[in-house]
């Protein structure tokens, strides 16, 4: 079954694709084009990498105070660092539905009765039974097209077609999650992600490393626009 809805696309730059000595102008960079901001959150042992901190979302509310942060934690202590990106400032928290069943629901309310968006996120590697019991509860569903933990890998084409599941299930089920996508994609294969039934695009190598970032969103924004246009789901 096909989702006719019209359709409008959300773009997020992963921030772990800027050169961390110059984040800041790295955003200024994308001249506002972007839609929300992506950080990713890694421990070194949920995934073998570390990145950005609580300081680091919290530099970003204080600079940019309107922008839409979501966080992505790739972590394993749950109970202690959640607490400290609720208090950040970000807009959304993801959390990984690899994460032991009955934690993954309390950690979800509990960013719920924050007052953030609660989503959860799916590695390539797990089933959609692993997101099932909270879809009801989550405000976005995060498809990882790659391996988490490192930039600058190829999108794993199988994961489209959990996405689109995920269209199927919530149009049987009338959730109202939105679906993200994060991982490898580029100019190239954007039009083939959205018509998949992705919402929000994340990526990071193929904005930062472009000579103009900003340019570069534009241009994935309107490709992505035209697969839809063709497709007649347009917004």
């Amino acid at each position: 079954m096909k989702d006719r809805r019209r359709r409008r696309v959300l773009f997020a730059p992963s921030l772990l694709g800027a050169d961390p000595l110059f984040v800041g102008a790295a955003v200024d960079g994308l001249k506002g084009r972007q839609d929300w901001l992506h950080l990713d959150i890694m421990d070194g042992h949920f995934v073998r990498n570390l990145s950005f901190g609580p300081a680091m979302a919290k530099a970003l509310r204080r600079r940019y105070p309107d922008a839409f942060i979501d966080a992505h934690l790739m972590v394993d202590r749950l109970d202690v660092l959640l607490p400290l990106f609720v208090d950040a400032g970000v807009s959304l928290l993801t959390i990984h539905a690899e994460t032991e069943p009955q934690l993954l629901h309390a950690s979800l309310s509990s960013i719920r009765r924050a007052g953030l968006r609660a989503g959860v996120a799916l590695g390539p590697a797990s089933g959609l039974e692993r997101v099932r019991p909270v879809l009801e509860i989550v405000d976005l569903v995060l498809v990882m097209s790659v391996t988490p933990g490192f930039g600058g890998q190829s999108l794993i084409e199988t994961t489209l077609e959990r996405t689109r599941d995920l269209v199927r299930l919530r149009a049987a089920e009338g959730y109202r999650y939105l679906i993200q996508m994060d991982g490898g994609i580029n100019g190239d294969n954007v039009g083939r992600v959205v018509l998949a039934g992705c919402d929000v695009v994340v990526a990071g190598s193929a904005v930062f490393e472009a000579p103009d970032p900003g340019a570069c969103l534009d241009a994935m924004r309107a490709k992505a626009k035209e697969a839809l246009d063709d497709a007649g789901i347009g917004s």
